[in-house]
């Protein structure tokens, strides 16, 4: 048996008895805002407090994990369905022991896979609620009819955007379309490259119009400011966080990380199986 195998039945044998991964979508009005970075740094900064992690690749067509870590996946969600192999020898390891499970097409015909393709995916996802404690999904730019569902399963959104007017404007027709799909679910809202601690106020615009238009209340973790040590991780594929993580970006994500469990505490834990029911209850139309 390898060393990845042993370490996935070792997580599966010490989390059986226990339901508790929350799942958790990386989301973004539009393409370029630094969403993927910053989902990969966040579920390291998860990780590096001793959470049991796993990042799933959902950006349909264009996902990009394995490239911002620089490693080629053995296998991508995809291979689980064509090969019909187990959610676990899909699952590749990343840094300082996150795992990730790479993206490819395969999810973009899902509502129109038989049912007994589906009740394979459900199967399959339901050992991951048993192995973890977060699993992070880091959605595709915008919504699509796949992603729609995924995303309203989901128990809590993170919103990145930048304080362009353009990403601005399209995060918050993002939250809209969540909301008027019956979207209930926590959501917050990380504000990337911002060239000074004063674009937190388009932050908090942002959160007063949500509120006065859409009447909910979204949460804002925090901003990431423009950091030369990113666009560096990203030409060398290493995750910022681990290039240097005294850099503006790499402390920012830190701090964000601890806001955002912070604000946890006063949630209760949540059952991982909640998000089949209630994908299993979308595809039906019940939800």
């Amino acid at each position: 048996m390898t060393d990845q195998a042993k370490n996935l039945r070792m997580k599966m044998e010490q989390s059986h008895s226990r339901h508790e991964a929350k799942t958790v979508a990386f989301i973004s009005g539009k393409g370029g805002v630094g969403k993927s970075n910053i989902g990969l740094n966040f579920s390291l900064e998860l990780v590096r407090r001793n959470k049991k992690v796993v990042l799933i690749d959902l950006d349909v067509g264009m996902g990009n994990i394995n490239i911002l870590l620089g490693l080629q996946p053995k296998y991508t969600i995809v291979d689980m369905f064509t090969e019909r192999l187990s959610i676990t020898e899909i699952i590749e390891q990343g840094p300082q022991g996150l795992s990730y499970i790479a993206g490819g097409t395969g999810l973009s015909g899902f509502l129109e896979m038989k049912q007994t393709e589906k009740n394979y995916f459900y199967k399959q996802f339901e050992q991951l609620t048993e192995m973890y404690d977060y699993i992070i999904f880091d959605m595709g730019a915008g919504i699509t009819e796949t992603s729609l569902f995924f995303i309203l399963a989901a128990d809590e959104c993170i919103v990145v955007t930048t304080g362009e007017p353009t990403a601005i404007t399209d995060a918050y027709s993002m939250i809209k379309q969540i909301t008027i799909n019956g979207g209930s679910m926590p959501l917050h809202l990380i504000l990337n490259r911002a060239r000074s601690h004063g674009e937190m106020n388009s932050l908090k615009q942002l959160q007063q119009v949500i509120k006065q238009f859409l009447q909910i209340d979204v949460h804002p973790l925090g901003i990431i400011p423009e950091d030369k040590h990113v666009v560096q991780a990203v030409m060398q594929q290493v995750p910022f966080s681990i290039l240097n993580e005294k850099a503006p970006a790499a402390r920012s994500i830190k701090q964000i990380t601890e806001s955002y469990l912070n604000k946890e505490k006063a949630v209760p834990v949540t059952d991982g199986r909640a998000f089949l029911q209630k994908l299993k209850n979308l595809l039906r139309g019940k939800f």
